[in-house]
């Protein structure tokens, strides 16, 4: 499928997010990844409360995280999320800029599988859902 649907968020690194070297704990980063991966969901209307809400629930099965270069406090960073795969299950790519020093952070990937409405694990992802997730 490729890269498709991409979108950005991007935020200031806070204080609360970094370790007594000013860089930011690892595990912080699948927050962002979270952050840049709901409005990626909500622009095409995947939002809690939209379709998903009502007939599907995603939920995140598989993450990875490849670290490049430190974020630390006070940068910014641009958080960019795009669909690679939808057909079993949807597969999101990422990757995280650290614009203050113009380097990449990290490059990550998450994979989300859909129930239904009375919680049944779907083999495929419905065609509601592709067709929402496609160009």
């Amino acid at each position: 499928m490729g890269r498709c649907c991409e979108t950005s968020v991007e935020l200031e690194i806070p204080f609360h997010d970094v370790d007594p070297m000013r860089v930011v704990w690892h595990g912080h980063y699948y927050k962002y990844l979270e952050l840049a991966r709901t409005e990626l969901l909500r622009s095409r209307g995947l939002d809690v409360g939209d379709l998903i809400g009502e007939r599907f629930r995603l939920f995140v099965i598989e993450s990875r995280c490849r670290y490049t270069y430190p974020l630390r406090y006070a940068d910014r960073a641009r958080i960019t999320a795009w669909v690679r795969d939808t057909r079993r299950r949807i597969v999101i790519g990422y990757e995280i800029s650290n614009l203050s020093r113009d380097r990449r952070s990290a490059k990550a990937q998450t994979v989300l599988a859909t129930v239904d409405a009375d919680e049944n694990l779907l083999l495929e992802t419905p065609d509601e859902i592709q067709c929402c997730l496609r160009g």
